[in-house]
């Protein structure tokens, strides 16, 4: 069981992790909003990150389509010109971004659940997301991500429950981080 409180945890760090992990460097506006309509969700691929522990699984997924606004945009957090990139390029550099949101997520669930494993990104077709519902998740939620008002992504949080799940977060606190790398 995740609670009521437990559950607006998640969506607050989502929010928050989301907005340090998808804007650029000058400063463009990211807004996240919760969706319930997931015909919104229309990106072609999918970067998909889990985060584990004894008593839950949280699967990460940031949608994305490699078009024109998206390559400019990780371009710009990449701090190079489109035109110096190959497609493996931007790959690289969306799911080092999937890193950044899933790693937050990861240092603020470990405040209150020690013992965690991050995956490496994966890079799936977005019909694979279907298939979550076999994990038999606890909670569902999907997120609309506008950035620059050029761009708009999607992510999505899937929390699967192996014991009861009771956390609250500090929701004054604001995530700084922007992306450091750490080391282990």
């Amino acid at each position: 069981m995740i609670s009521s409180q437990a559950k607006a945890a998640f969506d607050h760090i989502v929010v928050e992790s989301l907005k340090s992990a998808l804007s650029a460097p000058d400063a463009s506006p990211c807004v996240v909003t919760a969706i319930e309509d997931t015909k919104q969700i229309t990106e072609k691929k999918v970067v998909l990150l889990t985060v584990s522990s004894y008593v839950f699984k949280v699967v990460t997924m940031v949608y994305f389509t490699l078009n024109d606004p998206t390559r400019q945009h990780f371009a710009t957090i990449n701090r190079t010109e489109v035109d110096g990139m190959q497609d493996a390029d931007f790959l690289d550099v969306i799911c080092e971004c999937g890193n950044i949101f899933c790693g937050a997520l990861n240092r603020e669930l470990a405040l209150h659940y020690p013992h965690l494993g991050m995956s490496t990104p994966n890079v799936l077709d977005r019909p694979s997301v279907d298939y979550l519902g076999t994990l038999k998740p606890g909670y569902v939620k999907h997120f609309k991500v506008e950035v620059n008002d050029r761009l708009t992504m999607h992510a999505s949080l899937c929390v699967c429950d192996f014991a009861t799940i009771d956390f609250t977060v500090d929701t004054t606190k604001v995530e700084e981080s922007h992306g450091e790398l750490e080391l282990f």
